[in-house]
Formats: C-alpha cells, structure tokens, sequence
C-alpha cells in the first residue's frame, strides 16, 4: 500500500541541516554500541561518582553479561528485567540482554511488591537484574513470578577505590544496606564481569524484532507493555541526532539525571548519547537537586535533556545560584508541559541554554514532536514534527481538521510501536490503518497552525467539563504558576452537581512564600476566562506527588481531594 501524501507545512520551519526525509539505520542497538565502541575505544563512555568506563570497557563488559546470560539459559526472545536506577549496570544490563537476544523490560525502582509481581507475570519474566536494596521487594513476591534467575548488583560494584570498600559500611550505619540470601538461582553480577572473558558476539535479532517492553505508566488504568523493536529505537536516537544539528561526535557530555527505565531518559540520555559517542554523567537520584547541579558544573555537562519538574527544581533551589551552569547548550524537555515561566527561568539562569519543550509518548520510543534547537521556538508549542514523522490532527468525525482547530493528535513514522504485548484488543483501538500508513491515536488532543507547529491543549482523559465548557489543565496551571509565590501547581475536575464539574487547584509554595485561596482565586481571574477559573484551591506542604518519570499525577490529587470532600461532609 503506498503512503497517502501528508502535506508538511513544518518543512519550512526545520533548520538548515536537519533532513526533510529520513530513513533509519540497519543497526541493532548492540551494533549502535559496537560501531561507537570502535570509533571511540578510549573515549569515557560513563561517568559514575568518581568511576570512568571507556567505550571499549563498556563494550567488553556488554559481551561479558551476554555470554554469561547464554550459558545461565537465556534463549533470543526471553525477557530480562531491569531493576535499576541510573547507574553503570543498567547500561550494561541493557545492551548486554539486547546482545544476547533477549528482550528488555524497564522496571520501575519505585514499584512496591505489588506492582514488581504483576510486571514480572505480564512480562513472563524469567531473569532480574536487580539492585541489592530493592530485592525485599522481590523476595516478597518471588513465590508468585516466573523469574528462574536474578543477578543483583549494588552501588559499590561500581564504585573506584576505596569507595567501593567504605560505601557497605556507610549503608550499614544508615540503615540501608540489604543482606540478599545465598540461592541457587541467584548470582552476583561482580562475579559475571571478574570471571567472564568478553567474547565477541554477533547480534542475534534483527532490527525488526522486539527489543524492550516499555510499561505504560499506568495513569490510564493496568500498566501494558509498548512493544518498542530495535528499528523504533534505534531509529529515535537517529531522529534527534538529525534534529541536533551542532552535535559533536565524541565531544559531547550528557547529564543523565532523567531516569533510563523510563523511555524518554532511555532514548535521549542513554541511546542517544552512545549514538554520538558521548560521556553520559550518571546521578542515580534525579530528586538529589544538590547532587545534579554539582555533577553538571564538575563535568561541564552540555547536554540536559530533563522534565519540567526537573528544571523548575533546579530553578528554585538555594544551591542554584553557587553553581555554574553555563556549559550547557541544549536541552530538550519531555514527558510533561513545559509551563512558560519555567523555561525563562532556566534559560536566565544557564546563561540562555536552549531549552525547549518536545513531546512524545511511550509508544513512540518516544519522541514525535520538539522545537527547534536555534530556529523559531514557539512559547506554548511543542513544536515540529521529527525527521520522518508524519502528524495530523483527527476530528472526532474522522476527518483531518484545518489548521488552527482541536482534534487527537495522530502520528506515524519508523519508531512508533508494534503494539501492546499479548493485548490485541488495545492494540487495535491505538494503532490505525490509514493513508498508506500505520498511525498511533496518542488520546491528546491538540492544535496545527498554518506553519506546522503543533499544540497540545491537553490529554483526552485530563479534559474538565465544567457547565458544558472544555476546560484544558494546562492552561489553569500556566496561571498558577505565573502566581510569584507558586512553585508547583495542578489543576483537577472535582464532580460538581450543578456545573458536571468544577476546577481544583493543588498548589505548593514556594520556601517561605505565603498566599491564600483568595489571592491565588484573583490571580487567575486576572488570566482566565470566568469559566476557567478554580473554584477551590488546596495548599499542600510537602512537593506534589509524581509518576516515576516525574510527572504530576492528576488523577491521585483528583481522588484524595475528592476522598477529603467526602469525609468533611461525614463528619
């Protein structure tokens, strides 16, 4: 079936440099590490507290994990799980499952039993890779999984000396450290890298195959599995190569605080950067402000792809201003709005970085959308379709709107995914047969210009209706946060009799700002239409709660304000 001409107003607006059409590689992700590894053998591929790892060091120990998987039974096409925050084991762990042919799935480090049990089952996971003090969490549910072996790992593992020697004594005096239980099918990752000689191996998949089950964060009911093949991924890391066009092969430092069990900081701090053979700086705990702003003026970091939550806490953090930021050039923001203020703060403060707002979603490895790097950056805007993603905006009518009208947004091109894992009923409400091509129904509903950039007005689920009017979170938050005193802010329909719904604000201020409901209720008149404008407001002490990927969860604030209505009025 030949694809339907997309008419691509966004053409005109990419910078000189970025390619109108694009094709991805032929590589597997292990042959994206291999061919990186042999341009740049010497080259610090990862930066970890004090511990460098070349390329070439990195791909030995890739080939060492993968032969040990092989002989411990691991067939092409089992699935391996990661446990594991932002450290050398997880990259390892990830192209080293990938080598052996097996396929990755992303795990949470801030799932309980619970939720590890039902990934581990969905996923018929028979091997974990996991960090010494989550295995409680494991063990619990152990009994109730299909995993046959685990390796566990622990933070000195990957620490120089003496580190390595004095961090178990300072977990013990804290209270953190985990004494994992001697098993037959439990194994020391130290041991697989001390005894196993790296041994060349050829890929065992092809790009088409399944490379990662990538879990939906589960804000829209029962997490699934985006089925993510090396093609859609590699091709990602492909596509925001060709959008970064001053990209420096083997110059670049990337501070990787965004988390890589999630897909955006997999992607753009973790492929990517092994694409341009960049040194990836690893912080382990995106929440350690301190930490992040400390590694980015040590490294003299120039790439920071982050989330909003991310920069706005670098932003209003008391270390910031004794820090110099200034050694970074772009960074692309994802997985949640970027709000307006937030960006001009962080580009005064970096002495102008370039930061700006992309767009993606798990099934499409992620990214579809971003703003030019140096070209026309609209505030607002998420930006230009990415080399070789075609996007349009769907009527409920199912027609394509005309510019300038609210529709769900559709895309298609090389990354989008396969599909949910063994849940074809799902899988067919989300991807559609149309115009020659495969789209992804992303549920949020958003706006092209006449120009190409495109919009988000907000996700489908998110939309409150209040009196018959469509209003968007994302706008009442924007007002919010313009308030001086706001640090975070969200924005949530609470039912309502009278109106269906009303809107609710969360706020939490900033360190020693003060406002009341009051205050914050006029600000907002002073932005927003009459309909718009909360009708409650919540002030809460403590940071907003947050998905792992550090998005805001609305629907958790949406049902605790709701609980607490309920039990005023039963008092």
């Amino acid at each position: 079936m030949t694809p339907t001409p997309i008419p691509r107003p966004w053409l005109k607006f990419y910078e000189e440099g970025v390619p109108h059409d694009f094709t991805p590689s032929r590589l597997t992700l292990p042959e994206l590490l291999r061919e990186t590894a042999e341009r740049h053998p010497n080259r610090v591929a990862l930066s970890f507290l004090g511990a460098n790892t070349t390329y070439r060091e990195l791909w030995h120990n890739v080939q060492r994990l993968a032969l040990a998987l092989e002989k411990m039974g691991v067939s092409p096409g089992d699935r391996v799980s990661l446990m594991l925050p932002n450290t050398p084991q997880f990259v390892v762990g990830f192209y080293g499952a990938l080598l052996a042919g097996a396929v990755v799935v992303n795990t949470s480090p801030l799932y309980v039993a619970e939720e590890l049990g039902h990934q581990l089952r969905d996923s018929e996971s028979e091997t974990l890779i996991i960090l010494d003090s989550f295995y409680p969490r494991y063990a619990a549910v152990q009994d109730q999984v299909p995993v046959k072996r685990v390796i566990v790992t622990g933070i000195q593992d990957a620490l120089p000396f003496p580190k390595n020697l004095l961090y178990p004594i300072k977990a013990r005096r804290e209270g953190t450290w985990v004494d994992v239980p001697d098993s037959s099918h439990v194994v020391k990752y130290s041991d697989i890298l001390r005894f196993q000689p790296p041994t060349p191996g050829a890929s065992k998949r092809t790009p088409r195959d399944l490379a990662l089950l990538q879990y939906t964060g589960g804000t829209t009911g029962t997490p699934k599995g985006a089925m993510l093949s090396h093609c859609n991924l590699v091709a990602n890391a492909e596509q925001a190569r060709a959008w970064m066009t001053d990209l420096k092969d083997g110059q670049e430092v990337t501070l990787a605080a965004i988390p890589f069990f999630h897909v955006y900081g997999m992607t753009v701090a973790m492929n990517l950067s092994v694409l341009i053979g960049a040194t990836i700086v690893l912080v382990p705990n995106p929440r350690d402000i301190g930490m992040v702003l400390s590694q980015i003026e040590t490294s003299k970091a120039t790439l920071f792809p982050g989330v909003p939550t991310l920069y706005n806490a670098i932003n209003n953090h008391a270390d910031t201003p004794r820090h110099d930021l200034t050694s970074i050039r772009a960074c692309i923001s994802g997985s949640a709005p970027l709000l307006l203020e937030t960006a001009r703060k962080f580009r005064e403060i970096t002495g102008g970085a370039n930061l700006v707002e992309g767009y993606g979603l798990t099934e499409a490895s992620p990214i579809t959308h971003t703003n030019p790097i140096f070209g026309e950056q609209r505030s607002g805007s998420i930006g230009l379709p990415m080399p070789g993603v075609n996007a349009i905006v769907m009527g409920e009518d199912g027609q394509v709107v005309a510019p300038g009208e609210v529709g769900e947004l559709w895309v298609a091109g090389p990354n989008i995914m396969l599909g949910y894992w063994q849940r074809s009923g799902e899988t067919a409400q989300t991807l559609r047969e149309a115009h020659g091509q495969t789209w992804l129904l992303t549920g949020d509903m958003a706006i092209m210009d006449e120009d190409g950039y495109f919009s988000i007005v907000d996700r489908k689920k998110d939309l409150i209706i209040a009196g018959g009017y469509n209003i968007y979170p994302r706008e009442v938050e924007e007002a919010l946060m313009s308030h001086p005193a706001v640090l975070e802010a969200a924005a949530v329909g609470l039912p309502d009799p009278y109106r269906g719904e009303t809107v609710h604000a969360v706020v939490h201020l900033k360190p020693g700002a003060s406002a009341t409901e009051a205050e914050i209720v006029a600000h907002c008149r002073q932005h927003l239409s009459a309909y718009k404008v909360p009708r409650s407001v919540e002030f809460r002490s403590e940071e907003l709660p947050k998905s792992a990927a550090m998005k805001i969860l609305r629907r958790q604030l949406a049902k605790e304000a709701l609980e607490e209505r309920e039990a005023q009025k039963s008092a």
